[in-house]
Parts: C-alpha cells; structure tokens; sequence
C-alpha cells in the first residue's frame, strides 16, 4: 500500500535504528498486521484493538509528525 510506504519508509530510514529492541519487535509484529487496519490505525480513524501496539503508533506517529514540521 503506497501510503503506507510513504508514512513508514521515512520512520525506518530515520528512527528504527535509534528504537529499543522493545520498539523494534512491536514494530516488526506491527508490520504483520493488515495494511489498511494498520494505516487506520497510523491515522487515528481506528481505535487500536491491542493495547501493546500504542507505543509503537505514538512513535511512528509522532516521527511523522516531526517530519512534516
């Protein structure tokens, strides 16, 4: 999905590196999650059904918007 491409390509080119390896297994079981559920969740129009995943969303999210700054 390119909008998912365009919202994580930058977040790993950037950021993963600097995650605990915490963030990085959330955010790599993340990745195993449905494109479009994951890009409703990435913006805010779908409630996260996993509350383990709410770190790693507010990180990605937060990078994202950092970057748009």
């Amino acid at each position: 999905m390119l909008e998912l491409d365009l919202l994580l390509t930058p977040f790993v080119k950037l950021h993963y590196d600097c995650l605990c390896d915490e963030d990085k297994i959330a955010f790599e079981v993340l990745l195993e999650q449905e494109d479009q559920l994951l890009f409703q969740w990435l913006i805010s129009r779908q409630i996260l059904p996993d509350k383990s995943f709410c770190r790693i969303v507010e990180i990605i999210r937060m990078a994202h918007f950092k970057s748009n700054l």
